[in-house]
């Protein structure tokens, strides 16, 4: 089983950056692909951005591309997401994930964190 808790949420004007971080417990996390996924209020949770336990394989949301940047350290179990020129539409709780398998679907993710709150402000 993996615990997995989030930090790095905030309020950021609009054009700012965060860096969310992921410290997952556990000795097997190099075993899990990560990801991190964003719910907004009267929305459905999407996903945001995908690592594969090797960090060979990343895959990103067409929203994200180019902007945000997913990063996991097998080290220290933790998976960081680096999010660039943030708009208003990225206000949302941001959670991390893990799974055994390469998907990138909500239910396909066995272990969820608590969520942190991201506000970007225009």
């Amino acid at each position: 089983q993996v615990q997995l808790v989030e930090s790095g949420g905030g309020l950021v004007q609009a054009g700012g950056s965060l860096r969310l971080s992921c410290a997952a417990s556990g000795r097997t996390f190099g075993r899990y692909h990560m990801g991190w996924f964003r719910q907004a209020p009267g929305k459905e949770r999407e996903f945001v951005a995908a690592i594969s336990g090797d960090s060979s394989t990343t895959s990103y949301a067409d929203s994200v591309k180019g902007r945000f940047s997913i990063s996991r350290d097998n080290a220290w179990n933790t998976v960081y997401l680096q999010m660039n020129s943030l708009k208003p539409e990225d206000t949302a709780v941001y959670y991390c994930a893990a799974a055994t398998v390469w998907v990138t679907t909500p239910t396909r993710y066995a272990y969820w964190g608590q969520g942190t709150q991201v506000t970007v402000s225009s």
